[in-house]
């Protein structure tokens, strides 16, 4: 004997039936015997209680939804039946007709109480159920219709009944025959001893079919759905929700209290009862394995789901007037019990100084005023603080059998929930280790829902969501091909997946949670796009609430660092090729670094200084490390390291400038790299990397442009005015030359501050051999004091200072995964 339930959505249209009649074909070829429980039609619950209401309400429109009842029936009747075509509408005609006569009596008393609109209902499953009898009479022999009323029991709590599992358990014995292959009834209706029809509460049709099948000892009990089994997570809010091959009964009792939809909570105690296996399937992927329920599962991982309540009210009683006295919980929960509020959720510090639980958003009124009279006494002696609820909260659990054998699945919770900023306001677990439950704000509940399932379900592989500013300027571009380049490889080696979200230029901006294709974003830019806004675009990106958000910022703008202390408050890692913000004024550094520390958020800025060059990153090793830094010296330019290094021979100094202008080496005004103010942000950066509280007007630069360079118009003219004092470089290049050295433009920092000047070096410096634009970083510390350390190679140019982002990408992956 198999027992299968047909859901609303599996009954919903003609196309619909004709495949549960497959699916009971299919069935009957392995099977003797089989009971099929049917749902009402889709929606058509929900228009018969809205008809009730209408009625109750004096308001007539209820013949409106009776008119699409009918036909929605009638279209099933006419497309699918035959022979039994006029049974069917006798029957319909007949079931309508009670119904608008039972409508029309709650219309003149305007009144329908719980009995009434049990029976209303009612009439769904009844109508369903005998349709679908017929159109399985027309295909198979020995096909019956039996009534749920007349054999599952129950007592008067209309609209969610309790059953009387003795008499039902005889009655449908002696119902159903191994005679009969196959047997079709409705679901979610039964009645009292007198007849008197009663629901068993929406969803209820899986708990009749449950019934049904503990009451014949069915070798299965599948359930038929509209997806494929039960899911990792709701896929409407998690899109990479996966369907899990098996489960407990425990596991499944876990989900369905949280709200899944896909199977009715009461529905697995009877079947647990007789140790029957549960298939939930999808009626439109017939041939999909499902999920089965079973008392035990081979499957090993900790964590099978994960789930939420949406909305819950978060209460907290504290006080000193608690600690050490006994009493206090049990008057909480018997106030509670006798208000009628369910207790969703309950912790309490082992100071004994509070008590929270989570409740029903709609009893948070009553739960309040209630506490206040019980505790009124300690409350006006200041035993207890005011009682505080908290509105906009949810519930996010794990659940998994196995989580009690697992170690470190609560480390892993919360640390992958605090690197994406998501705040806990209470935790609870249980001692059977099945469920671990916190409460978060209920913004934050898909981010929550997401980042776990990314952790305990997608942990091969780490999500990364960018949203990147100046993505069409040449750093930004070249980041996006570097990206495509190596998306294979950082999936499969670094087990990462790079997903493009949202992209900006200075015209035009673009979000998409589902990510923009690498190869078009350009062409969507300007097609798709909106007018660039950059407040606008930070702010959705907030809104969004990915999980493993990484904003970037390939710009030169200060709008941009504007937004910077914004974006890291909101626990999303900012990565910056952008000067600006670290050179800025130290009060605002030091605030950004703070932010970036309180909130546990990653704040990278490698390219500041050397491109790709890991310079940054190597002082901070020595300094976390214990090692004291003595000097720091360095060529930190690459258009000025190019054109000292090719300053030589015959070449002309003003030649030199134009080439490294000609190659994207300086900016569009060289005097902007010659001037050293670039190489002076830089300096400024290393230095308050080390600690010192320096300002921009505190790092000493020698000029070496003569006035009229510098007082030039435009850039024209300071190349006039550059070929004219042509003698005054060459003078410093042979006086270098007579003392066998040559001319290096080389920063400095040490404890005392940080100068920039041209220099000439011997060849004993390890700048005496630069060449082309490379640039070099000399560190002498308290162990590097012999031999310093240096890093040296390329500090200038879209490919490297793009492949330093990328790399600081990887970082963020690593800290995130």
């Amino acid at each position: 004997m198999i027992v299968l339930k047909f859901g609303g959505t599996s009954v919903g249209s003609v196309a619909a039936i004709e495949t549960l009649k497959n699916i009971v074909a299919d069935t009957l070829r392995h099977h003797n015997n089989a009971v099929v429980v049917v749902s009402a039609m889709s929606g058509i619950t929900d228009l018969l209680i809205n008809s009730g209401k209408a009625a109750e309400n004096g308001d007539k429109a209820f013949e409106t939804n009776l008119l699409q009842l009918r036909l929605r029936h009638e279209e099933v009747i006419n497309m699918l039946l035959h022979k039994q075509a006029a049974a069917a509408h006798d029957f319909l005609n007949e079931q309508l007709q009670l119904l608008h006569d039972l409508l029309n009596g709650v219309l003149l008393l305007k009144e329908m109480s719980a009995r009434t609109l049990d029976c209303i209902a009612s009439f769904g499953e009844v109508i369903s159920s005998k349709i679908v009898t017929l159109y399985m009479q027309e295909h198979f022999s020995s096909v019956a219709h039996v009534d749920a009323r007349q054999l599952i029991r129950t007592d008067k709590n209309f609209t969610a009944a309790r059953v009387d599992f003795a008499v039902t358990d005889m009655l449908l014995r002696q119902a159903i025959s191994p005679q009969t292959h196959l047997y079709v009834m409705g679901g979610f209706v039964a009645a009292t001893a007198e007849g008197v029809t009663t629901t068993l509460g929406r969803g209820g049709s899986d708990y009749t079919a449950a019934i049904v099948a503990a009451a014949l000892d069915a070798d299965l009990l599948e359930i038929w759905t509209d997806v494929n089994g039960v899911l990792t997570a709701d896929p409407r809010k998690v899109k990479k929700a996966l369907t899990l091959p098996q489960m407990t009964y425990e596991e499944a009792a876990e989900m369905s209290h949280f709200g899944a939809k896909v199977i009715y909570p009461p529905t697995i105690q009877p079947a647990m009862r007789k140790n029957i296996p549960i298939r939930i399937a999808n009626t439109f992927n017939a041939t999909h394995a499902g999920t089965l329920i079973t008392r035990r599962s081979h499957d090993t991982a900790p964590v099978k789901c994960i789930s939420s309540i949406s909305n819950v009210a978060l209460v907290n009683i504290q006080g000193t007037g608690m600690i050490g006295v006994s009493g206090v919980a049990a008057r909480i929960f018997k106030t509670m019990a006798l208000q009628e509020v369910n207790i969703i959720l309950i912790t309490q510090a082992s100071s004994e100084h509070s008590i929270t639980f989570a409740i029903n958003p709609q009893d948070a009124a009553k739960a309040q005023q209630a506490l206040q009279e019980e505790f009124d006494y300690e409350l006006k002696n200041n035993l207890l603080n005011e009682i505080n609820i908290e509105q906009d909260m949810c519930v996010v659990a794990l659940i998994g059998f196995n989580m009690r054998r697992s170690i470190g699945v609560s480390g892993k919770m919360f640390g992958a929930l605090g690197k994406n900023g998501v705040n806990i306001r209470a935790i609870a677990q249980g001692s059977s280790e099945m469920n671990i439950s916190v409460v978060v704000d209920k913004a934050e509940e898909r981010k929550a829902l997401n980042t776990l399932h990314d952790a305990f379900f997608l942990s091969d592989i780490t999500a990364l969501n960018l949203f990147l500013v100046g993505g069409t300027g040449l750093i930004g571009s070249t980041l996006i091909r570097q990206i495509q380049q190596h998306a294979a490889f950082l999936k499969e080696k670094q087990q990462f997946e790079i997903k493009l979200v949202g992209v900006a230029n200075s015209r035009t901006q673009y979000i998409n949670e589902e990510g923009v294709d690498l190869n078009e974003y350009q062409g969507v830019l300007e097609q798709k796009g909106e007018k660039h806004d950059l407040a606008a675009f930070i702010h959705e990106m907030i809104a969004l609430n990915l999980p493993n958000s990484i904003f970037i910022d390939s710009t030169a703008s200060p709008e941009v660092i504007a937004f910077y202390d914004d974006i890291l408050k909101e626990s999303i890692s900012l990565i910056t090729p952008n000067k600006l913000a670290n050179s800025g004024k130290w009060q605002d550094y030091e605030n950004l670094h703070a932010i970036a520390r309180k909130f546990g958020v990653q704040f990278l800025y490698e390219t500041n200084v050397g491109a790709g060059l890991p310079v940054i990153s190597t002082l901070k090793g020595l300094l976390n490390s214990g090692d004291e830094v003595l000097k720091i010296e360095a060529v930190l330019s690459g258009s000025m390291s190019f054109v000292f290094n090719n300053f030589k021979d015959e070449i002309k100094f003003s030649d030199i400038v134009k080439e490294a202008q000609v190659r994207g080496y300086t900016e569009p005004d060289p005097r902007e790299d010659l001037s050293g103010a670039d190489v002076a942000r830089k300096v400024l950066i290393l230095a308050r990397e080390m600690g010192l509280p320096l300002e921009i007007g505190d790092i000493v630069i020698e000029n070496i442009l003569p006035q009229s360079c510098i007082a030039a118009p435009h850039v024209e003219a300071f190349f006039r005015a550059l070929e004219n004092n042509e003698n005054h470089f060459e003078q410093l290049k042979q006086q270098a030359q007579q003392n066998n050295k040559v001319l290096r433009f080389i920063a400095e920092i040490d404890p005392q501050g940080a100068r920039i000047a041209l220099r000439g070096v011997a060849a004993d410096s390890p700048f005496y051999a630069l060449s082309g634009s490379d640039n070099m970083i000399v560190f002498t510390t308290a162990r590097y004091k012999e031999r310093p350390l240096v890093v040296k190679g390329p500090g200038a140019g879209a490919e490297v200072t793009a492949a330093g982002v990328l790399a600081e990408i990887v970082s963020v992956g690593n800290y995130l995964s």
